[in-house]
């Protein structure tokens, strides 16, 4: 195939697919072009059409109406040939963790035709490009996230395609894999690759050639970051109030007429205003002008504040009234510091292998905690610790008053989880699910039917009820995932990457929650790889290689990581120069 052709064109392009008896419009007359030589970014809230978009790409489905244009070739006639020009990598790559990392690229090499000793060569090419020669005899499992991560794309690049498609790359990765991701991709943009890739991760849009926006399975908007960014201009500040906590400051200022989105940063809150017209200030407040970023365009292009999930909720209260829990979570106490969590000298070994080393941390109650770290810290070693999940091998670990070493089931009892990959079963509806985690709770009779009537008005999962887990949007999965932790009123929450891989939306909408339920006196502690995230919690942990790094509020994690280089190093900046620092200490001393 030529390659002076377009790389990929859609022209009124149209797929639905069957949800129960109804049909779902996945996309909708969609027009879209790819410039050769490009990264291009995709994104949209939850259910816009990704996914069938890249697969539509990959030939692996065929449009319903229009034409898909790969190449020059038709991917209704020439799927096959088009599939020997590309490379796909899709959301959870189909790694064999039991196999190496060089038997994974023989046996991908071997489903794709490729001879392996014609290949091998460009195998070699691939394990410097990605940094895993040395782990070549590795099993796949035994991998971090970010070096699967890798090991898929290398395998995606076998062929030396023309066109890659990758289908959110860096998720559940942390920042340092991430970046690393980020410089072999564009990298290979360098070398004349065109490269379509969705993603989470707007500073990921900000560095891409063009953005194509969907929702709803059209096009909203395909453009340069630049423009979708420039129409703002005027309508976006940065607020620093000394009295008051970022959190609350951030949910007044939202709360506040004529302003459409704020979001907590690392020296303030950033607010979109909806018009270029400032609101009214209030006392001790400092507004400075700043200039727009494409993550206020896309909030501005898809209205998230006019949402019905607007207005945050706690595991006691109704969307109609006013949060005002009751018991068993009384109102937090801002006088009185009450320890929830306590952990001294927390050890775990695997076999030889100490995975957590002597750590120690407490939690108060009302906090959100995060647990930050690269992967293969220790974090969710620690976090399954703390959940009663995985017992300790030493060291003191109390949560609600209870020892966990020995009495993990009351602990139990007083904690809501939410997992990595959410507990949930599949082949079960969003009523079944909601029935079994209320049943695994104890609750009966009248108060049951009062907490399951609440999860489904509360989280919004009236037109969910029938549908079964498997067919529901990633949004919509951690919305149930959370509600069913949240049935029987725990005072405690344990959240595990709650929103990895989850739009930017329902990112937004999950964090109102969660600060609701710490205004309303329940402990949360968080693990998450997104770094703006961290600045929403009172403290932090930062792990790696089983160790505390770092520990304090973010403010406190952020000032450790200053240097003369990095004068006002960001909670990104902060992970990455701590974390690095470390593991180059570590290994000069091996």
């Amino acid at each position: 195939m030529s390659e002076a052709v377009t790389p990929l064109h859609f022209a009124d392009v149209s797929k639905s697919f069957a949800r129960g008896k109804e049909r779902v419009q996945a996309l909708d007359h969609l027009e879209i072009t790819l410039q050769a030589g490009s990264i291009t970014g995709l994104l949209g809230p939850d259910g816009a059409g990704k996914t069938t978009l890249m697969r539509l790409a990959a030939g692996l489905l065929l449009p319903d109406s229009g034409t898909v244009r790969v190449l020059g070739a038709d991917t209704r006639s020439q799927a096959s040939t088009i599939q020997k020009h590309i490379g796909y990598m899709p959301q959870r790559f189909g790694l064999y963790e039991e196999l190496s990392v060089q038997e994974n690229l023989d046996l991908f090499a071997d489903l794709q035709g490729l001879s392996r000793e014609a290949v091998r060569s460009r195998q070699q090419e691939l394990l410097k490009l990605t940094a895993l020669g040395p782990f070549g005899a590795r099993p796949s499992g035994a991998l971090s996230g970010g070096m699967k991560q890798k090991l898929g794309l290398a395998c995606a690049l076998l062929r030396a395609p023309q066109l890659l498609l990758l289908d959110e790359p860096t998720v559940g990765v942390d920042p340092i894999a991430r970046r690393e991701l980020w410089e072999i991709i564009q990298g290979l943009r360098e070398k004349g690759l065109t490269v379509l890739m969705s993603t989470a991760y707007f500073d990921e849009a900000e560095r891409c050639d063009e953005i194509i926006l969907l929702h709803q399975g059209k096009l909203l908007k395909k453009n340069t970051p630049a423009a979708f960014s420039a129409p703002l201009q005027g309508r976006c500040f940065l607020v620093s109030q000394q009295t008051a906590s970022k959190r609350h400051l951030r949910e007044t200022l939202q709360a506040r007429p004529g302003i459409q989105d704020a979001r907590i940063l690392a020296n303030g809150v950033r607010v979109l205003c909806r018009t270029t017209t400032q609101p009214e200030t209030r006392a001790g407040e400092n507004w400075q002008a700043v200039a727009p970023a494409f993550e206020d365009a896309f909030v501005d292009l898809l209205g998230a504040a006019t949402s019905t999930s607007d207005s945050p909720v706690t595991s006691n209260t109704v969307a109609a009234e006013p949060a005002q829990p009751t018991s068993p979570v009384p109102p937090k106490a801002k006088s009185i510091a009450e320890t929830v969590i306590e952990v001294h000298d927390l050890c775990k070994f695997f076999g030889h292998f100490e995975a957590v080393k002597g750590n120690s941390f407490s939690v108060q109650k009302g906090q959100i905690f995060g647990l930050l770290g690269a992967n293969g810290a220790g974090k969710s070693t620690t976090f399954r610790m703390l959940c009663g999940l995985l017992p300790a091998s030493s060291g003191t670990l109390r949560v609600a008053g209870v020892d966990m070493r020995h009495a993990s089931a009351q602990a139990r009892a007083r904690i809501g989880y939410v997992s990595q990959k959410f507990s949930l079963y599949g082949n079960l509806s969003c009523d079944q699910n909601l029935a079994f985690f209320s049943s695994a709770y104890g609750l009966r009779g009248a108060a049951r039917r009062q907490r399951l009537d609440w999860a489904r008005r509360e989280f919004q999962l009236q037109d969910y009820r029938d549908v079964n887990v498997d067919e529901l949007p990633l949004g919509i999965k951690q919305r149930l995932a959370l509600a069913c932790a949240l049935l029987h009123e725990p005072p405690i929450l344990f959240l595990d990457e709650p929103t990895s891989g989850v739009d930017p939306l329902a990112r937004r909408e999950f964090w109102k929650r969660v600060n609701a339920l710490a205004e309303a006196g329940v402990t949360v502690m968080i693990t998450t790889h997104f770094m703006d995230e961290a600045e929403y919690c009172d403290n932090l942990v930062l792990m790696s290689l089983g160790e505390v790094l770092a520990q304090g509020s973010p403010e406190q994690v952020r000032a450790q990581a200053r240097s003369e280089e990095h004068p006002d190093p960001s909670m990104e900046d902060a992970f990455i120069l701590l974390i690095e620092h470390h593991e180059s200490q570590i290994r000069r001393s091996s």
